[in-house]
């Protein structure tokens, strides 16, 4: 999974240029934290298949786009996987924000 993101700005980031399902076993061999991730998408649905990912956090976003938006089901490639509801939170404009915890594959 190719990326252009090189040197990010921010704590606790590693950017994973080659083989991601490798590089975060390794990370997840390490002491530390859970494994999070932060929206959805092709590297959620390879973690999630590799049972690698912890938590999974959602921003939904007050607004609906219509023909605007993508045009395919979003969750069409990943498998069939439980997520129990661990937090939330509501932002002063709207915007929920939701902890999920990867319970497995269903």
């Amino acid at each position: 999974m190719g990326s252009t993101l090189r040197n990010p700005t921010w704590n606790n980031t590693t950017v994973i240029a080659r083989d991601l399902v490798a590089e975060v076993s390794r990370l997840k061999q390490q002491p530390g934290k859970d494994i999070v991730q932060y929206g959805i998408g092709r590297v959620s649905f390879t973690l999630i298949e590799h049972s690698l990912l912890d938590e999974l956090r959602l921003w939904v976003h007050p607004l609906i786009l219509g023909n605007k938006g993508p045009q395919v089901p979003h969750f069409r490639d990943c498998l069939p996987t439980q997520l129990n509801l661990v937090a939330s939170r509501t932002l002063p404009n709207g915007i929920a924000i939701l902890n999920y915890q990867i319970a497995g594959q269903i």
